[in-house]
């Protein structure tokens, strides 16, 4: 049996076009991602607003796709792809970080799964494979759906190098999360190391092929995946083992996998990829595999709403409020989760660690993208442009534009849709 692989380079905005496609290559990714099937590159938005490291970097969409193209792939039969959580505004996010000039600058479709897209029950789509869960039978007692179109299709995972509050880090397999749970995802809160490892064996299950391509230009570290402190480390990920690949990014960050991650180490035990970094294969630069940032995590100095999450879910608050957000008082955690993010912690913090990290080459690069163009042969971006701190605006726009997703996340909520389905019948 071959081991596990993870292609790993170092990066910089004058090749980094080139290097996504030398890095997925490393990482073999036309063994496992079919070019007669439909592809859908994953798209992590973890905050709508733009924040280092929380979300799919232009550049990362823009390397994989032009990698894809040069490789021989139909770029129609590739295409964005979206979910939609309570707190976070999936259109306003993929503006905000500038993946949709990306998408559409290569004429690619663009598709969110919740908007008019079927999706089918869990057993009609695995069948008995759904006897093997660990988890989701017992937090779903009448199951649950999946996007129908998943189903033969690749599946490429974006993500970024990032901490999480309730994951230690998030990668590939947390990259799942919201395109594979249509509706009530934060019931699976209490069980998410094992909600993860289920999600793997449906996507090894109902996808042509998985692979994950992580950008570590930013990374984020503390109370991720929003209120981090990010860092310019200009690395980049590939591999076709969903496991290993966040073991690996997990060890950069200074962690280790199978004692501090629990779904690494639960997918490992169950033959489902390799959380061992001692047994995967590092092709590319060897050397900055070796690499050690010494990252606090997220637990050293949580925020507010981090630390009250936390209590919610695994501490002293877990018997008077948890049930609450299995009813129709839900909306009052995502009323409160956006108002304290973007209302509050956005502003009165966020703004000045995003224009420190925009005086970077990669945050340059980002505030200029639709202005500067690649090299005459797309190796990268020899010219980032200059600098432009005033990207993030805040003021009474802002201040409206959180008002709004405040009330999105009451009315676009499960528990409210659920109270239309009723009473439209």
């Amino acid at each position: 049996m071959s081991r596990s692989k993870v292609a790993l380079l170092r990066t910089s905005p004058a090749t980094v076009l080139e290097d996504y496609h030398r890095l997925m290559n490393l990482a073999g990714y036309q063994d496992v991602i079919a070019k007669d099937a439909d592809t859908g590159l994953k798209i992590n938005i973890s905050w709508h607003f733009f924040y280092p490291a929380a979300s799919t970097t232009p550049w990362q969409l823009d390397g994989v796709i032009r990698a894809m193209k040069r490789d021989g792939y139909d770029p129609d039969l590739i295409h964005g792809c979206h979910n939609r959580t309570v707190v976070i505004d999936a259109h306003l996010g993929e503006r905000e970080n500038k993946q949709v000039d990306v998408i559409n600058a290569h004429g690619l479709r663009n598709v969110h799964l919740y908007e008019g897209e079927d999706w089918i029950h869990i057993r009609d789509a695995v069948g008995d494979l759904a006897d093997d869960f660990l988890v989701l039978n017992d937090v779903y007692k009448k199951g649950f759906s999946i996007p129908k179109r998943f189903i033969g299709e690749n599946i490429i995972h974006l993500p970024t190098v990032k901490t999480h509050i309730f994951t230690t880090t998030t990668g590939a397999m947390k990259n799942a999360f919201g395109g594979l749970l249509n509706e009530h995802r934060h019931w699976t809160h209490p069980v998410i190391h094992e909600t993860l490892v289920d999600l793997l064996m449906i996507q090894k299950k109902i996808h042509r092929g998985v692979f994950a391509v992580m950008d570590g230009t930013f990374v984020g570290d503390g109370p991720g995946p929003r209120c981090m402190v990010p860092h310019v480390k200009n690395v980049i990920l590939a591999s076709q083992d969903q496991v290993a690949i966040d073991a690996v990014a997990a060890k950069l960050m200074g962690f280790d996998p199978m004692r501090d991650l629990k779904f690494v180490r639960i997918a490992h035990e169950l033959g489902l990829g390799c959380g061992d970094p001692r047994d995967i294969e590092i092709v590319g630069d060897q050397e900055a595999a070796e690499m050690n940032w010494h990252f606090d995590g997220p637990f050293k100095n949580m925020t507010f709403a981090s630390r009250n999450q936390h209590r919610i879910y695994w501490g002293p608050l877990k018997k008077p409020l948890e049930w609450s957000l299995k009813t129709w008082l839900a909306p009052w955690s995502y009323v409160a989760s956006v108002s304290y993010h973007d209302m509050f912690w956005y502003p009165m913090y966020g703004k000045t660690r995003v224009n420190d990290a925009l005086m970077s080459e990669w945050g340059r690069l980002f505030a200029n993208w639709n202005q500067v163009q690649p090299d005459p042969e797309a190796k990268g971006f020899p010219d980032v442009g200059t600098e432009n701190p005033e990207l993030v605006r805040l003021g009474i726009k802002h201040f409206l534009e959180g008002l709004r997703l405040v009330g999105m996340a009451v009315t676009e909520s499960p528990e409210v849709s659920a109270w239309q389905r009723q009473h439209a019948r």
